[in-house]
């Protein structure tokens, strides 16, 4: 079913250059107790991903039909340079899984090792704001079984969740 907002679908078409009304970017965050990882989950729609995408790398992109080796490399360049964290006081390194195209989204995948335990998360959000200026970054964060989420509004980038 297509989602509308007063009868204009949220979701451009591939063909559409009209904008949708909605600029935005989900990354959830979840501790791993058992594995001690961090497992990340960053949704952001694919007609922007794939336009900013475009615009900071200067070459063809393509997240439907991908030349997955080549989209991969920028879906990752992207996201690690434009989102940071620190668990504890400490600097993460993002390990890049891949990306997955669901409905208008593209998930992208990444993990961080060795997080046995995480009382605090500080995060520094860029995604899509060097394409939007209305963009709003959702983030939720899960450990030790409570959920917190934090929402940052264009220019804002940093945030922190205590457990």
């Amino acid at each position: 079913m297509e989602k509308t907002h007063g009868g204009k679908s949220l979701f451009a078409d591939k063909g559409d250059l009209s904008p949708h009304p909605i600029h935005v970017s989900v990354t959830e965050i979840n501790h791993n107790a058992i594995d001690k990882t961090l497992e990340i989950s960053v949704r952001i729609f694919t007609d922007d991903f794939e336009k900013v995408l475009a615009k900071n790398y200067k070459t063809r992109v393509d997240l439907i039909n991908p030349d997955r080796k080549a989209m991969d490399k920028l879906v990752s360049d992207y996201i690690k340079t434009h989102l940071s964290a620190r668990a504890d006081g400490k600097p993460v390194n993002f390990v890049y899984l891949g990306f997955e195209k669901e409905d208008e989204v593209i998930n992208s995948y990444l993990q961080v090792d060795d997080i046995a335990t995480v009382n605090k998360i500080e995060l520094v959000d860029r995604l899509m704001h060097d394409l939007f200026t209305d963009q709003t970054n959702l983030i939720h964060v899960i450990a030790g079984g409570k959920r917190k989420s934090v929402k940052l509004d264009y220019p804002d980038t940093k945030t922190e969740v205590n457990f």
